[in-house]
């Protein structure tokens, strides 16, 4: 049985992550859990699976939840994530957590030689250089949760990789696929928010309706599957059937199908290297669905997307930007203190004040964060 830190455990992920811990009792145990501030969400699951230990956001919910708790210890902010990603009894960390947050625990389990379900972008957006160096030097196995990097893991299963010539990532389109840059104009939190597809946070989905969502992938695909980004294509898939594909030298390509259903990424990493039973999954009906659609990825229609390339080209401190600038712009646009398309302005104004620092360490990463958000700020601001 493994026994499973859940980091997030009250956000997308997070609960569909308990769905597959509750389907296979008998495989899993959720040893220890990690939420913010949602303890509506967080108490009955405490309550369900009694996990031993319990890291949240702040010390006032530690003591509301303190009165409902009798023997799970319970820590507070990174320094609990951290607690719970090292601890001795916990076999895999599932890092669910949303933004930068989650890096720092990434970094420390590693350290202490845990098997990491990673569905936490920025972790390697940000930091991918320390961080896949590190799981090197540890012999630390990193899964992706992410649809789009488990069928490209699910498809090289078995496969020499020095023979990948090509991925190819799939993108939904998000909520605006079909309008135009004019019609974007006057979009709503609420439009932005009905994704056609899937049924992911907020934040994430509106990285998806500017395409950053599908930039942050490039950028955590180039780290997970060291492959140059010039080898890393993006196709707009409206139906979400084909997750990602894989071409080999020899012009084979390997394609991971599905319906969207998260669950199906998360319990493959989760079980890896074996494969378990999805209970209530729908089987794929390609007769059913009939015809499948691509199209080639328009980067003046999405230029977020055509941004992380850049980021990811230019390297260094410079995905750090593209990802602190997008956080705090998604942010103020949720807050609905900016319009849709001044997203992708903010962070292009950011980006292109900034002069990329090779190989930053973790405190210039940290305090560029910072920097950065401040800008952003700036510019909404003047």
């Amino acid at each position: 049985m493994k026994k499973i830190a859940l980091l997030g455990a009250t956000g997308s992920i997070g609960i569909q992550t308990i769905e597959v811990i509750r389907a296979h009792r008998e495989a899993f145990d959720l040893h220890s859990m990690a939420f913010g501030t949602n303890l509506e969400v967080a108490l009955p699951l405490i309550k369900e699976f009694q996990p031993r230990r319990i890291a949240v956001a702040t010390e006032e919910i530690k003591e509301a939840l303190a009165s409902y708790v009798d023997r799970a210890k319970i820590v507070v902010g990174v320094a609990g994530l951290i607690e719970l990603s090292t601890d001795d009894q916990v076999d895999l960390v599932v890092n669910a957590v949303m933004g930068r947050i989650g890096l720092e625990p990434t970094i420390e389990a590693i350290k202490a030689k845990k098997t990491i379900a990673l569905a936490n972008k920025e972790t390697l957006v940000i930091a991918g250089h320390l961080v896949m160096a590190l799981a090197k030097q540890h012999g630390v196995n990193i899964l992706p949760v992410d649809s789009e990097h488990s069928a490209i893991f699910q498809c090289l299963q078995g496969e020499d990789t020095a023979k990948l010539e090509r991925l190819i990532i799939t993108a939904s389109g998000g909520s605006f696929r079909d309008l135009s840059r004019d019609q974007l104009r006057n979009v709503t939190i609420a439009d932005a928010l009905n994704h056609p597809n899937w049924s992911m946070g907020a934040k994430i989905t509106i990285d998806s309706a500017t395409m950053m969502n599908k930039g942050l992938e490039v950028i955590e695909a180039h780290w997970l599957f060291d492959i140059e980004y010039d080898k890393i294509d993006v196709i707009l898939h409206k139906e979400s059937t084909i997750h990602s594909m894989v071409e080999f030298v020899d012009r084979s390509v390997i394609a991971q199908l599905g319906y969207a259903d998260m669950r199906v990424p998360i319990q493959y990493a989760l079980s890896y290297p074996n494969r378990l039973p999805l209970k209530k999954a729908k089987s794929l009906n390609l007769v059913e669905l009939g015809k499948l659609h691509f199209e080639k990825m328009d980067f003046d229609r999405f230029p977020c997307l055509r941004m992380a390339y850049h980021a990811g080209k230019t390297g260094g401190s410079m995905p750090t930007v593209l990802n602190a600038a997008n956080e705090q712009a998604v942010g103020l646009f949720l807050k609905e203190q900016i319009p849709f398309l001044d997203i992708e302005r903010l962070v292009e104004q950011v980006m292109a004040e900034h002069d990329s620092i090779v190989a930053p360490d973790l405190a210039t990463i940290h305090a560029l964060d910072v920097e950065i958000r401040r800008k952003v700020i700036e510019h909404v601001n003047c």
